[in-house]
């Protein structure tokens, strides 16, 4: 079996030096590719979902990527439609999405990764949406680090960018740098296999396919075409001048100010440095000097640009035009906005973008800031309360108050340090006293108890991260008969402070792959059943959540569920026997006396 890593190094290597591709479908044929993209989604949560089939990665074997291996080889893998469903946006529409069957999900991490291999070293560095190491966070960090005096934002938002991908285009795109006629018509069974919904059987004549693990790898290779646009013509074409001219006022008063000390007139020279201070000393209006800056996350993408009005009208009708001729893509009307850097605020990913300016602290003009919204805020607050008042979460009544602390935490949690760049964080109290309330409401509610009482049985302080003590909800549960350090859930116990140094914690929804060989995988290659100890036709058992085998009311547990739960594994090995009698009942799974 090949070294998948250094097939993926020798890939990488022709994309850096914009080689052609040639041997792509041929690698497919390496089961080592399909072992790793296998150990790399199991533990994803639609790996469970079902899509057209029962399929799933329940049962996952050798002999199942065998399978697959030899279709493909034979060039008579075919493509199952994609069961379509919707998911709920922010504003009110529904996001169509689409589930495919598992052996496809297989196959498309594969073509994913040799994908992302070639084409991630030639994308641009202004792209940050569903790439390795990039995210949220780097668009935001370049943002504030970089951008300086802006003076428009131009907000960008391509209307139903990845349901109106241009196919025929997408594969002229492709077929520049892949010169594999095979890997190509792979690609393009994936795109067009079509979906049903309510089993009604649809075609797909345009798109990425949402939902699909090759989705977003491929409108990356379709939008950078806008990236490259943008930064190779219209940010030169906008961009002049090293540096602003000095203010001729600021000149004035600076040559002034030399000659009055020079005479010892100190208190005349005091007038004039407070005079210089209230102007600025780079000519903001300067006709010679002009900057385009340019981010891109998935579909969003905004634009910062020090000139004229004029100008910045100009740059918005060039990339319609440019989508239009080009992408066949269109820009939503609604959303792509022209603002002033500085009475205005820009959106982008979630948060406001502005520009700075103080008259009393000049060291801050022009330089990016990043806010909390008021409406997101607002509506983050509405999920706990009702007439605006905290509510307890019935659906969270019947779990443990270990779960219930953990899961107000790990939410509260989340949005605060994904607004750690915000200069407004502290406007978050707010949310704190509302999700606590809601969580002591919550606990009172199961216990038939009041908000009082549950906050002094569950009322603590935490040492933060910076030194303090700070208040918080904490359960507690000993061990100490097991000898193992005790669960803890907190909820609070965060100091909200601005943090420009922070890790912003974001999907990373491409990890580095193959850097070796997983647990998982060395168990399947082992070809033993772990209950039995058998060697013939072994497939892999997987259960969504160990606490799915905690099942109340069950008087004996069936031996392989005390195997997994005191493994604390949502895995098992199984022979191909075992596993039929599990799914139908009649296996309890204890070895007998003598056997391996």
């Amino acid at each position: 079996m090949r070294n998948a890593k250094a097939i993926l190094d020798v890939i990488r290597d022709r994309g850096r030096k914009r080689l052609p591709l040639e041997d792509g479908y041929r690698q497919l044929f390496n089961p080592a590719f399909s072992l790793e993209a296998y150990a790399r989604i199991y533990r994803n949560d639609g790996a469970m979902t079902r899509g057209v089939t029962q399929e799933t990665v329940d049962g996952m074997s050798q002999r199942k990527i065998e399978t697959i291996i030899g279709l493909v080889r034979q060039e008579r893998f075919q493509w199952t439609p994609v069961r379509r469903t919707y998911v709920p946006k922010s504003n009110g529409k529904r996001r169509p999405l689409g589930i495919p069957i598992w052996s496809n999900k297989l196959l498309q991490e594969v073509m994913r990764c040799l994908l992302n291999a070639y084409y991630e070293p030639q994308f641009s560095d202004l792209s940050h949406g569903f790439r390795p190491g990039r995210g949220c966070p780097t668009a935001l960090d370049t943002m504030y680090k970089i951008w300086k005096g802006v003076k428009w934002f131009i907000e960008g938002d391509i209307k139903g960018c990845f349901d109106n991908i241009d196919q025929t285009i997408l594969l002229s795109i492709l077929r520049e740098k892949i010169r594999d006629g095979r890997f190509i018509e792979l690609i393009r069974g994936a795109l067009q296999a079509g979906y049903l919904e309510e089993w009604d059987y649809r075609p797909t004549w345009s798109g990425a396919p949402q939902g699909g693990i090759i989705g977003p790898i491929l409108s990356n290779i379709y939008l950078d075409r806008l990236d490259q646009f943008v930064e190779q013509t219209l940010i030169p074409r906008y961009s002049r001048g090293d540096k602003r001219e000095e203010h001729p006022a600021y000149r004035t008063i600076c040559q002034r100010m030399v000659r009055l000390k020079a005479q010892g007139r100190m208190d005349e020279w005091r007038e004039e440095r407070k005079q210089l201070r209230t102007l600025p000393s780079k000519d903001t209006r300067d006709p010679n000097y002009r900057r385009l800056s340019y981010l891109r996350y998935a579909d969003d993408f905004l634009l910062g640009f020090a000139g004229p009005k004029g100008e910045a009208e100009e740059i918005k009708e060039e990339i319609r035009r440019f989508l239009a001729d080009q992408l066949q893509l269109e820009l939503s009307v609604e959303k792509t906005l022209i603002t002033h850097a500085t009475t205005e605020t820009a959106w982008f990913l979630g948060y406001e973008v502005g520009v700075m300016e103080c008259a009393t602290r000049r060291s801050v003009n022009g330089k990016i800031e990043l806010r909390l919204p008021e409406d997101v805020l607002k509506k983050v607050c509405d999920r706990y309360r009702s007439e605006r008042e905290p509510v307890h979460r019935f659906i969270l009544t019947h779990n443990s108050d270990y779960d219930i602390v953990a899961a107000f935490g790990l939410e509260y949690r989340g949005i605060v340090q994904y607004y750690k760049l915000a200069r407004n964080i502290y406007w978050l109290n707010q949310l704190r006293w509302v999700m606590e309330k809601a969580l002591l409401k919550t606990l009172a509610n199961k216990h038939k108890s009041t908000v009082k009482k549950m906050l002094c049985e569950y009322g603590s302080k935490c040492m933060t991260a910076d030194g303090p003590w700070m208040k918080c909800i904490q359960v507690v549960i000993r061990r100490d008969e097991q000898k193992k350090p005790p669960l803890v859930a907190t909820f609070g116990g965060i100091p909200l402070q601005r943090d420009l140094k922070a890790v912003v914690v974001d999907e990373q929804v491409f990890h580095q792959m193959f850097t070796g060989r997983s647990e998982l995988i060395q168990r399947l290659l082992a070809d033993k059943c772990e209950l039995w100890g058998s060697q013939d036709k072994v497939e892999v058992h997987h259960v969504r959540k160990l606490k799915d085998l905690h099942r109340p009311g069950r008087k004996a547990r069936p031996f392989w569920v005390q195997v997994m739960i005191t493994r604390r594994r949502k895995t098992l090995v199984l022979c191909e026997k075992c596993h039929d009698d599990l799914h139908a009942g009649r296996l309890d799974g204890r070895p007998q006396k003598g056997s391996e």
